[in-house]
């Protein structure tokens, strides 16, 4: 008989944790990923730094940071003064959005080289991804004047222009981009853009100016593709599409004629 009570309460908890389980599954939950685990064996203390740099990018290609971190870490413990490495160890730090320990990965190569373009141009990454869009800019510059030829870092200095709501210097940076590297907005990430942008006109008139760029430099297939999605964001002045010279032989086109006849409804958030 003494056992009772503890069985009911047994039953009120067991009952209590299947009401709370009810509750939890039918609500709306953010379900927090477990964080990166190591995947690979630790460096070998005999391995040369070049095999651990080599082993280290390889890791770093596959997304497995930390791995990639302990073999970069590995070479700066044999060799502290070394940019380069610094560089690497930041961008795995980057990626995986630690950006506070990117920072000092990245000053630690400016300090080692003050000519150290890319890693200048990766601290302005961070202030990017911070919003910190006026630093970022800073920083683009010190690179571009370090390297002009870099058609990436006007790419970076366009976009923070771009978060900046400074269009016009916005529209020059990515096409002196363009022109030194036709491609290079395909190989950077639009999405990463977008996600920088707070609203769906913002991204709607990235839409538009980036279409305006292809259709200047006459592919037309990429200029139609950023022009649907400028229309899809609800672009309000696409009708400025029918004016802009950059767009006149895009609108001899008959798939132009065809998107603007159909105008896609704008995606609703």
């Amino acid at each position: 008989m003494r056992r009772q009570p503890l069985v009911c309460l047994l039953t009120l908890v067991v009952s209590a944790l299947s009401t709370v389980q009810a509750q939890t599954s039918n609500s709306e939950l953010v379900q927090v990923s477990p964080p990166t685990i190591r995947r690979t064996p630790p460096p070998s203390a005999t391995s040369s730094m070049e095999e651990l740099e080599k082993r280290g990018d390889e890791l770093r290609v596959q997304k497995d940071y930390l791995d990639a971190l302990d073999y970069y870490r590995a070479i700066l413990a044999k060799k502290p003064n070394n940019p380069g490495i610094c560089n690497k160890a930041g961008i795995a730090e980057l990626l995986m959005q630690r950006y506070k320990e990117a920072g000092k990965d990245f000053e630690r190569a400016v300090h080692l080289d003050h000519n150290y373009a890319e890693a200048i141009n990766n601290l302005g990454v961070i202030d990017y991804e911070e919003k910190k869009y006026a630093k970022a800019i800073k920083q683009y510059e010190k690179a571009i004047r370090l390297q002009p030829d870099s058609a990436s870092f006007y790419s970076n200095q366009g976009a923070a222009y771009f978060g900046k709501k400074e269009f016009e210097k916005a529209v020059a940076d990515y096409a002196k981009a363009m022109e030194l590297d036709p491609d290079i907005l395909e190989r950077t990430s639009h999405n990463g853009v977008s996600a920088q942008l707070p609203s769906p006109e913002d991204r709607a008139r990235y839409d538009y100016i980036i279409a305006k760029l292809w259709a200047k430099h006459g592919d037309r297939d990429r200029s139609l593709q950023y022009l649907r999605r400028a229309l899809e964001e609800g672009y309000k002045g696409i009708d400025e599409v029918y004016k802009d010279p950059e767009f006149a032989e895009l609108r001899t086109d008959t798939r132009f004629t065809e998107l603007m006849a159909a105008r896609p409804p704008a995606i609703q958030e």
